[in-house]
């Protein structure tokens, strides 16, 4: 089974744009394209058509075969799979202040995707409502946070748990003295 494939394009895109040392938003310019969407590819979160990768390719200046021959992967699945904290990748999210998320595992298996993160969410942090498609599990390792929803407030303590549809709007608000961390596991039905 290869790696998730939305991922390694997402990294690639990434790399590539730093390697020529353009911004997101210069990348976004030149594909005709919004900085957010980039934002989202880099980050794993979307995939977008095949006519837009191919002209975000492109504007990194980038022959399509060298970039898909890096993306492709040869690793084997094995039944167990250790990621060492060391190795969990860092990455932000569009419009937000103090969320620190480091992804720690993600995963195709047959027609399904779960993506395993990490968010350290500092006190006063700020992001809009978001949706996701995908189902969201997320355990309180330590602290506090407040989930909202569009018409509703969840308080989660050290050891809570809460599962929902991303689809719903929803962020996490931490108005407390520390940062509180949280395990986020995004279930993505293909």
């Amino acid at each position: 089974m290869q790696d998730d494939i939305i991922l390694k394009i997402g990294e690639e895109i990434k790399t590539r744009r730093k390697q020529i040392g353009i911004t997101i938003q210069e990348l976004a310019d030149k594909s005709n394209v919004s900085k957010g969407l980039i934002s989202q590819i880099e980050n794993g979160r979307t995939m977008p058509s095949l006519m837009v990768l191919i002209d975000i390719i492109k504007s990194l200046d980038t022959d399509l075969n060298v970039f898909f021959k890096e993306v492709q992967s040869t690793k084997e699945f094995d039944a167990v799979i250790v990621k060492r904290k060391e190795s969990y990748q860092k990455f932000e999210k569009e419009d937000t202040f103090g969320f620190h998320y480091k992804r720690i595992f993600t995963k195709t298996f047959t027609k399904n995707t779960i993506d395993m993160v990490i968010l350290d969410l500092e006190p006063n942090s700020s992001r809009p409502m978001v949706i996701t498609e995908a189902y969201e599990y997320k355990y309180l390792i330590k602290g506090q946070v407040d989930y909202q929803f569009e018409d509703h407030t969840y308080h989660l303590n050290e050891g809570d748990s809460i599962l929902f549809d991303g689809r719903l709007p929803h962020t996490p608000v931490n108005n407390y003295g520390s940062t509180c961390t949280m395990l986020i596991l995004y279930f993505f039905e293909d």
